[in-house]
């Protein structure tokens, strides 16, 4: 009982709070931060440098994205409260994990980093020597993992990706519903979609439904709490997230049966009609419309499928389902399914408001 006694209090000392709060959502939010700083803007700059004819803003991308791996480290390294001789440690970890990681680098990063980020922390100010003991320690640690186990999770969450994959090329029109009403559930939910997507490498059709999913909450929601949330609101959900309306959520679930409908509706139209992919960046499946960045992720998979031979054109269709998809369909179907549910008074007059 003692022993037990000593080791919380240790724990408690080194704020090592081993809870689903911390690692499933303090840490994944921020491993979302780390991979849109580091991919995500890399692959935006280097696609309008490749637009533009420019090859200084494709060697800016470039760089920005090699730093995927750092950068999503020290982001989860920040959500787990590390010393700041962790979080320096934590740049070498993230970019073994994600190089071993293959194309499941993400998901390996953040269970590395994680491991990295307490061991490191453990130690950290145990020592007179602390400038090296610690980051040796956070350093061997995590890169010892990483050697160990980076492989086998980036294979896992490869398969993964590939199975939900597949299933969606097989049987579009069911995996579409479920891919976008999952996905995007995810993405309103506190944890991170984006994250999720880059780790199993979801692209393609599956990657198509996600992005499909994602707008429908996120447009969903900007246009059906407008006369709450007025402008304001209209943008802070439709190009930033649909994650403010959380809090509403838990007052009255019955508030995200209209986007989680409209999710339900152009999945399917995404993968069976337009045949909508996502060729880009897994990680733009899981963003929507957050600074257009799926979007840019689909029109970055065009280009190269033309690059490459596999697409002969940019047709007037193509646009027309990523803009039907992506903003015109979530943004009528949303607010007609929420009218019964206002008249029912399942949906009440501050219900969507938001504190802007």
């Amino acid at each position: 009982m003692g022993v037990a006694v000593t080791v919380k209090n240790f724990l408690d000392r080194k704020d090592v709070q081993m809870s689903a709060k911390r690692y499933g959502i303090d840490a994944l939010s921020a491993m979302a931060q780390g991979l849109f700083a580091s991919l995500l803007i890399g692959t935006i700059i280097s696609t309008l440098g490749e637009q533009a004819g420019l090859d200084i803003l494709v060697t800016v991308g470039n760089f920005a994205k090699s730093a995927t791996g750092a950068s999503m480290a020290v982001a989860i390294g920040c959500a787990l409260k590390s010393p700041f001789l962790v979080l320096f440690s934590l740049i070498a970890v993230g970019q073994a994990a994600n190089s071993l990681g293959g194309s499941g680098g993400p998901l390996a990063v953040y269970f590395v980093a994680i491991i990295a980020a307490e061991a490191g922390k453990l130690v950290s100010k145990e020592t007179k020597i602390d400038i090296i003991v610690t980051p040796m320690a956070t350093i061997v640690v995590g890169v010892l993992v990483a050697l160990l186990c980076a492989p086998h999770i980036g294979a896992a969450a490869s398969y993964t990706g590939m199975a939900i994959m597949w299933a969606t090329e097989l049987q579009p029109f069911l995996m579409g519903i479920a891919v976008s009403v999952i996905t995007g559930m995810i993405l309103t939910l506190p944890i991170s979609s984006a994250a999720i997507c880059a780790a199993l490498g979801l692209s393609g059709l599956a990657g198509g439904a996600a992005l499909a999913g994602c707008c429908a909450q996120m447009v969903g929601f900007a246009v059906m709490s407008f006369r709450e949330n007025r402008f304001g609101g209209l943008f802070a959900q439709g190009i930033g997230t649909s994650m403010l309306q959380m809090a509403n959520i838990v007052k009255n679930p019955r508030i995200w049966i209209p986007p989680t409908t409209a999710a339900a509706i152009t999945g399917p139209l995404a993968t069976c009609v337009f045949r909508l992919r996502m060729d880009g960046p897994a990680v733009a499946s899981g963003m929507g419309s957050c600074g257009l960045v799926g979007q840019i992720g689909v029109y970055t998979g065009w280009v190269s499928g033309i690059a490459d031979g596999s697409k002969a054109a940019i047709t007037a269709f193509d646009w027309l389902g990523l803009l039907l998809i992506s903003f015109v369909l979530p943004a009528l179907l949303t607010p007609l399914i929420a009218l019964p549910l206002r008249k029912k008074n399942w949906i009440g007059k501050n219900d969507l408001t938001l504190d802007l």
